[in-house]
């Protein structure tokens, strides 16, 4: 079986670059292991698809080579995607400032993705395992559970290694090796932290409990909601910092973003000089947080009572809680893959790797990974895209 294209990986980057050369004429072959195509698509935004973000930009992305992303994001940007989804009637909503969503099921954008895959003839096979790749002349040759195929160019498109219950492997990581590429260290990111005791029974007590925070750690910082659950930290905020933080990290979490915690406490006892700390508590914080605030610092009393310094003690306890995760809760729940094929042997232009062009790697497996809110959606896009004109 020949083809001009054939895409390992029916997700995002691969079946936007298959839809994209199989317009160009291109006799396209898309295979992947899994049994349904898109599945990251499916369970991604809680089953409705956060698939861009409409301020995306090359400064929303980690890379060890941070300019390689910049030319596929110009050529290819958010509102070009989103121009694609109002063609096919899909409902969306922007459920925070340019997070875009699909207003009803994710099945809706996956089908845009396969009824365009079908009406530039791209051929799909699922459950089709691949055995070994080679060069032969000026392509490659891949023995598969189909049979041989022989194409004029490879695009892996296998994603990183998050959510193996998805199907996530390192084939995309081993395949580069075999050809020379280096991979740079990959780790779980966008994910949520774990805590040891006794944070951890802290934590589980306050399971379901939310508040804006700002977090920061290694020069990252984000200002979003915190998500205390069983086992540690979750929500927008820890998903974010987590892509830069490392094991033995301490973050720094301030429960009052945007206000001067002194001033505020100085303020309450000056104007309500007979009200408990845990009343004010209470007013800027879930109760339940509140309470357990004055628990753990074994603090409370009339503000009235409070000298300056007691008060600059939980101005620091709320504006600079330092806390040192025991970890991540790991690939299992980990949205997207940091690290991956490094990019200093790939064009930014067609995504071919130096030296042996008829392969090509997008998308997730590459080391580009793009923060929380629909970034990572857009890379998929945007190198599937760019790949796909240039074949």
């Amino acid at each position: 079986m020949t083809y001009d294209v054939v895409v390992i990986g029916a997700g995002a980057a691969g079946l936007m670059c298959a839809l994209t050369a199989g317009y160009a004429g291109r006799r396209v072959l898309v295979v992947d292991h899994a049994n349904k195509a898109g599945k990251k698509i499916l369970m991604s935004g809680g089953g409705r698809c956060n698939f861009t973000n409409l301020a995306s930009t090359p400064a929303n992305f980690f890379s060890n080579n941070p300019h390689f992303c910049i030319s596929a994001l110009k050529r290819y940007r958010p509102e070009h995607f989103v121009e694609l989804v109002e063609r096919h009637g899909v409902e969306y909503v922007e459920k925070a400032p340019g997070q875009l969503f699909c207003a009803h099921s994710a099945k809706e954008l996956l089908g845009v993705l396969l009824t365009e895959c079908e009406w530039a003839g791209v051929e799909l096979r699922l459950k089709t395992a691949v055995e070994s790749v080679t060069p032969v002349g000026e392509g490659m040759r891949l023995e598969t559970s189909l049979g041989r195929l022989d194409c004029g160019a490879l695009v892996v498109a296998t994603g990183g290694l998050s959510i193996p219950t998805l199907g996530a492997t390192g084939f995309g990581y081993d395949l580069a090796c075999q050809f020379g590429l280096e991979v740079t260290p990959t780790r779980p990111a966008l994910v949520p932290f774990t805590l040891s005791s006794p944070w951890k029974a802290r934590a589980a007590d306050l399971a379901g409990v939310a508040c804006e925070v700002a977090v920061t750690c290694r020069g990252g910082r984000y200002a979003e909601p915190m998500l205390f659950t069983h086992r540690g930290l979750s929500g927008p905020a820890m998903l974010q910092i987590s892509s830069h933080w490392q094991p033995g990290d301490e973050l720094r979490i301030d429960l009052l973003p945007g206000r001067d915690a002194f001033e505020a406490l100085a303020r309450a006892r000056r104007e309500t000089p007979r009200r408990q700390l845990s009343t004010w508590l209470a007013e800027q914080l879930p109760k339940r947080l509140a309470q357990a605030l004055t628990e753990w610092h074994g603090d409370d009393g009339v503000l009235a009572d409070f000298s300056n310094a007691r008060l600059e003690g939980w101005a620091r306890a709320l504006a600079e809680w330092r806390l040192k995760p025991a970890g991540t809760e790991g690939w299992r729940t980990a949205e997207v893959t940091l690290g991956g094929v490094d990019t200093r042997a790939i064009s930014s232009k067609t995504f071919a790797v130096a030296g042996l062009p008829p392969l090509r790697f997008i998308g997730e497996v590459l080391d580009v990974t793009g923060e929380l809110g629909g970034h990572n959606f857009q890379w998929a896009w945007a190198s599937g895209v760019a790949c796909g004109n240039a074949l």
